[in-house]
Order: structure tokens, then C-alpha cells, then sequence
């Protein structure tokens, strides 16, 4: 008998995790959302069973190495692998201020969450998704964390400065890097996707608030997510893509 799709998404209590988390619960993934607010993350779960899926969710705060771990036993526990990692959680808290004026800080913050943490998860949980039949790891990413792209003068977002949030999704793109050589040997996926410009929550957006022009839906944002994790096995392998295709590193 095949084993059943389990995948773990960080920060799946809201915006493109959620989204991305009901969408692959309807296919029948059993999902598992690691949550930083898990009220939000116990209503989506039961939603989710109430449509007759299987989900649940684990307090997880990316930085936090004790959850992390917690989180991993609870998957050996119930499940004795994972499938498909999603690493989703990610902030951005240097408010597009020039380079010279962020606050070391606020960099740091971005990347304790955005990559360190992200790390932190991969790491943990590469034993349990050597043990599933077919594993994958989809790490969110941007375009903003494209160096061919930020040298372009005719990217749109070429003028918007934000180092320690472009710096960080530079660097997770580079872990896609490594970690997909590092697992190929064992039959795991890893890539970046970049899911765009997206009317959420993220960053501290109002979505009440007028789109700005070429913002997209949330349904568009996780549409390649999605994608992504509905192919099993997948049949790429350190890709850097959005719904328009491949992108540069």
C-alpha cells in the first residue's frame, strides 16, 4: 500500500500557507501546519477534518530549536515520515529603508526567520523525509532574491530597496542549492519558488487597502506552490521557478 502524502508547512495558519495547506488537504494530503498563532492554525485544521480530510498542527516558531524538534517527534510519532516540506514562514521588518539606514537588527530578525530557521527546519527533518517514498522540499523564495534579476534595470522592483529581506531569499536560494545536491543520492526534490507580488497579510499589509498594480491574488501567489506539491515523486531538482516559469538565481 502506498503511504500517504504527509506535508508539514511552516507558518500554514495564514496567507499563502494556508492557502497552499487547503488546497493540497482537498487533494488529500494529510497536512500538518506549523503554526506561530495556533488559534488561527486550530480553526484552518478544523475546517479542514470537518470536509473530511486528515490535518492537525504543531506550535512552531521557526527560531525556536526546542519547537522545531517538538515538531519533528510529533511526525515520527504519528506518522514515522514526511513527505513534503513546505518552508513558508517567513518576515520582512526592514520597511524598504536605503541600505545604509537599516538597523542591524532588523537583519538579523530576517534571517533567523527566513533562513536560519528555514535551515534549522530542513536539518531536522531530512531523516523523516528519507524515510517517505517520495520526498520533497519546496522552500518560499523571491524574485527579489534573484542577483540576476536585481541587476536588471528593467525588473520592476529593480528601484525598491530591502537588503536584509532580498539578502535572506538570496540565501535560501543558495540552501535549495545545497541541499539538493546534498540529497539527490536519496531521492528528495528541493526547490525554490517564488510565489510574487501578493495581496496577504505579509510585511504588515492592511488588505483592505487598494492593490497596488500588478499585486496578485492569494490563489494566484500559491498557484505554483501548489503545483509543486502536487507532483509526486517531482521530477526537478534545484529549479528556481514562478508561474511564468524559470526564473535566474
Amino acid at each position: 500500500m502506498a503511504q500517504k502524502i504527509v506535508t508539514l508547512i511552516t507558518g500554514g495558519e495564514k496567507g499563502l500557507g494556508l492557502k497552499t495547506a487547503q488546497a493540497l488537504s482537498k487533494q488529500g494530503q494529510v497536512i500538518v501546519i506549523g503554526a506561530l498563532d495556533t488559534q488561527k492554525a486550530k480553526a484552518a485544521v478544523e475546517a479542514m477534518t470537518k470536509a473530511g480530510n486528515e490535518a492537525s498542527y504543531v506550535a512552531l516558531d521557526v527560531t525556536n530549536h526546542a519547537q522545531v524538534q517538538a515538531a519533528e517527534q510529533y511526525l515520527e510519532d504519528k506518522y514515522g515520515y514526511l513527505t513534503i516540506l513546505i518552508n513558508n514562514a517567513g518576515i520582512v521588518t526592514d520597511a524598504m529603508k536605503p541600505s545604509q539606514e537599516i538597523p542591524l537588527a532588523a537583519l538579523h530578525q530576517e534571517f533567523d526567520v527566513n533562513f536560519f530557521g528555514s535551515v534549522d527546519v530542513t536539518q531536522t527533518m531530512v531523516p523523516l523525509l528519507k524515510k517517505a517514498e517520495h520526498a520533497q522540499i519546496i522552500n518560499l523564495s523571491s524574485n527579489m532574491g534573484s542577483l540576476g534579476l536585481a541587476t536588471d534595470p528593467n525588473f520592476p522592483f529593480y528601484n525598491m530597496t530591502s537588503l536584509g529581506y532580498a539578502a535572506s531569499k538570496a540565501a535560501i536560494n543558495f540552501e535549495t542549492v545545497s541541499f539538493s545536491k546534498d540529497l539527490k543520492e536519496f531521492g528528495i526534490a528541493v526547490n525554490s519558488v517564488n510565489p510574487g507580488f501578493t495581496d496577504t497579510e505579509f510585511g504588515g499589509r492592511n488588505t483592505n487597502d487598494p492593490k497596488p498594480a500588478g499585486m496578485q491574488t492569494p490563489d494566484e501567489g500559491a498557484a505554483q506552490i501548489i503545483k509543486m506539491a502536487s507532483q509526486n515523486p517531482h521530477p526537478a531538482n534545484a529549479t528556481f521557478t514562478e508561474n511564468a516559469g524559470e526564473l535566474p538565481w
